[in-house]
């Protein structure tokens, strides 16, 4: 049969027994299934994902679901890419194999176990470390067994008050609902041990999301969040970050808008958050998890100006061009609650590039980003005179009158339009959109 991949030479022939019997395309991770038939891992997987429970060239029943890789094809394979490579193939890689999960179980208990010596401990850390980075799958295969328990019960086993949470049995909500007590913690062997243990958790735990009542564990004890606030300044850039998303991740998890409030309300936890934001060798995930515990501790208005004595008005608008859509998005939304307070709003009305950038931002990124974008216009505009002639220089007119002409939201339309009515005053007396039509709108308050 003809290639049908490219950029091979439509000469090339694919061997029959190198295609996947469902995609028909060379095989790059082959597995075998319970009736001896080979399939590519994807192919396979996505079969069963939809329910079926039969195999697709016999059609026999599955008596199981496991995969077993079929190393022996794979390089078959990749030596017939090797010989072909002048005809344009490439070889495949070698895959990295899931996780399974009794290693997973064997990986936990060394973690666990009192008797397992700490340098085995650590290690074993590690390695569930880069199988949680591999893939979601992986993720998923930990997060079974119950991992994030045993993680929480390690980061905080040696402070914030653990001694009496560990006077009986606790639960963190995990799908088995297993229960563990004073006797089953780790006991490091030195400090230095300890810390490296704790902080290899914590960096395992930043790639889950937490249940309820994990998340009540971590909020409801104000020394187990000092803990992780005293992580931020760590000298480990990965430990600072880890640290913030494990804290974004409880006030995101936690329901009570007191204990939410509470976390808030410690100057150094918008200190530290920020100080992520503004570090020079900021990596993408460290810009993403910083936005994301800064957007979370502003969600508490009361709080909000701590935020700003912090310097997160300098960090957003600085690192705005730096962030991807979704982070862009939350970005701005942070920019829009922070300019509700009145420190929040004199800062980014008196920061240079505020609007310039505001004003690009409107229809370039998404639509959600827009209507963000509009508010914070619409509010340091409300506040700033200079600002309102700024906004105008810079062609927000043009962008305005597209805004509520086009799909956007009803509210980012909304705030188009009051944005568009308080710089009324400020539109150029040439200005063809200064017209009797507009003048109609119906503006909904904001």
């Amino acid at each position: 049969m003809p290639c049908s991949l490219e950029p091979l030479d439509v000469g090339i022939q694919i061997p029959y027994h190198f295609r996947c019997p469902i995609s028909l395309e060379l095989m790059t991770d082959p597995v075998t299934i319970s009736t001896g038939q080979t399939y590519d891992r994807a192919s396979i997987e996505s079969w069963t994902a939809t329910g079926n429970t039969t195999c697709p060239v016999t059609r026999s029943p599955l008596t199981d679901f496991a995969l077993i890789p079929n190393h022996t094809l794979r390089r078959l394979i990749q030596e017939w890419c090797v010989a072909n490579r002048s005809l344009g193939v490439e070889r495949i890689p070698t895959p990295r194999q899931p996780a399974d999960p009794a290693n997973v179980r064997t990986l936990l208990s060394q973690v666990s176990s009192e008797s397992t010596r700490m340098f085995i401990r650590v290690d074993s850390l590690k390695r569930l470390k880069r199988l949680a980075r591999d893939s979601e799958k992986n993720r998923a295969v930990i997060s079974a067994q119950n991992a994030r328990e045993i993680l929480l019960s390690i980061v905080f086993s040696d402070n914030a008050g653990m001694g009496d949470l560990l006077k009986s049995p606790w639960n963190l909500g995990g799908q088995s609902g297993q229960y563990y007590t004073r006797q089953e913690q780790v006991v490091p062997d030195t400090e230095s041990d300890s810390c490296e243990l704790t902080h290899e958790s914590l960096a395992i735990l930043s790639y889950f999301p937490l249940s309820e009542s994990a998340c009540l564990f971590v909020a409801s004890n104000p020394e187990r969040v000092s803990y992780l606030v005293n992580l931020l300044f760590h000298p480990s850039s990965e430990v600072r970050v880890n640290s913030a998303s494990l804290i974004e991740t409880v006030i995101a998890g936690t329901r009570s808008p007191e204990l939410r409030s509470e976390i808030s309300s410690s100057d150094e936890i918008h200190d530290g958050i920020v100080g992520i934001l503004n570090s020079p060798a900021t990596s993408p995930r460290a810009l993403k998890i910083g936005v994301k515990a800064l957007f979370a501790l502003c969600l508490s208005k009361q709080h909000r100006h701590k935020a700003v004595a912090a310097g997160a008005v300098d960090a957003l608008i600085e690192r705005l061009s730096d962030f991807d859509i979704s982070n862009a998005e939350r970005s701005l939304a942070t920019v829009e609650l922070l300019c509700r307070v009145p420190s929040g709003l004199a800062a980014f009305a008196a920061h240079a590039l505020t609007v310039p950038l505001l004003v690009k931002v409107v229809l370039r990124v998404s639509g959600r980003a827009t209507e963000y974008a509009a508010g914070a216009l619409l509010s340091v505009c409300s506040a700033s005179e200079v600002c309102r002639r700024e906004a105008v220089a810079e062609g927000v007119l043009t962008r305005l009158l597209l805004v509520v002409q086009s799909g956007c939201t009803e509210r980012a339309k909304r705030k188009a339009q009051m944005l568009l009515k308080l710089l009324r005053d400020s539109w150029p007396e040439d200005s063809g959109s200064n017209c009797e039509d507009f003048g109609c709108s119906d503006v909904v308050p904001y």
